[in-house]
């Protein structure tokens, strides 16, 4: 089974393509980490428990006035002005909230994984935003990047969105994800059908022709005959994980040193 790996930035159009995926004629399985990061935040359970200790004492509307069956959910825009833009406050407040909400937001996207494997699907969609920056680069088969030229279409497209995001919110969020284009660069450094980048500058039609011809080449590369031998045969398809996670791994590495040497230089 294929692990397709599908990221992009705030407001790329990366949910969009995320939708039209796990429509006919792909049907695929979507695994939406920004779904089940809500979800392990939710009143009663641990991570919202973790969270509330933390940043409740120092922000007073960290939780909705209405309260839901499980008690009073958080307040996601005064969660947000807490830990996205620059700053050494908000880059460690960010780092405690990354550090409760991913490790359970893992554990249920490897539960969910192999119950699609078990499924027979040949392929199944990591909806990953962070998927670079959180490590989930060196798991996937292929990495479908969505991407736009210029920040400024982020920011139009977020405040149209959100009404209630001021211009500088609408800022620090798209900064807070890094530059799309540098994703799309990292992207492709992985090669030919491993790295793919689809630029959505343009309009919903724009996008999804381009999708199509995407995952035709994508399709053709994962033939049905090797996805029902992988099913059939498990100790097979943990090699073929092995020795895709080795070979992405090194691509990784290399780009992570560069990276390095490039900051040394500056």
């Amino acid at each position: 089974m294929l692990l397709l790996g599908l990221t992009g930035s705030i407001a790329t159009g990366k949910s969009t393509v995320s939708s039209i995926l796990s429509k006919a004629p792909y049907s695929l399985p979507i695994i939406d980490a920004d779904l089940i990061a809500r979800q392990v935040v939710e009143p009663g359970t641990a991570g919202y428990n973790a969270i509330v200790r933390y940043f409740a004492p120092t922000t007073p509307d960290l939780l909705l006035l209405e309260a839901g069956p499980k008690g009073r959910p958080l307040n996601r825009p005064a969660l947000g002005r807490r830990v996205f833009g620059h700053g050494e406050e908000r880059e460690r407040d960010r780092k405690v909230l990354n550090g409760i909400v991913h490790p359970a937001v893992r554990k249920e996207m490897y539960r969910q994984m192999v119950w699609a494997y078990l499924k027979g699907n040949w392929a199944v969609v990591l909806d990953v935003p962070l998927l670079f920056e959180s490590g989930w680069e060196r798991y996937c088969g292929t990495i479908l990047v969505v991407g736009v030229s210029d920040p400024a279409i982020q920011i139009q497209r977020l405040r149209a969105r959100d009404p209630h995001l001021t211009e500088e919110d609408a800022r620090n969020r798209v900064i807070s994800q890094g530059d799309i284009r540098e994703k799309a660069k990292r992207c492709e450094r992985r090669g030919t059908g491993r790295g793919v980048v689809v630029w959505n500058d343009g309009n919903r039609e724009e996008l999804t022709h381009n999708l199509e011809t995407v995952m035709r080449d994508i399709r053709s590369r994962s033939p049905r005959w090797w996805s029902f031998l992988l099913w059939v045969c498990p100790p097979l398809a943990a090699v073929a994980g092995l020795m895709s996670w080795y070979k992405m791994r090194k691509v990784q590495l290399s780009w992570e040193e560069e990276k390095r040497k490039e900051k040394a230089r500056l």
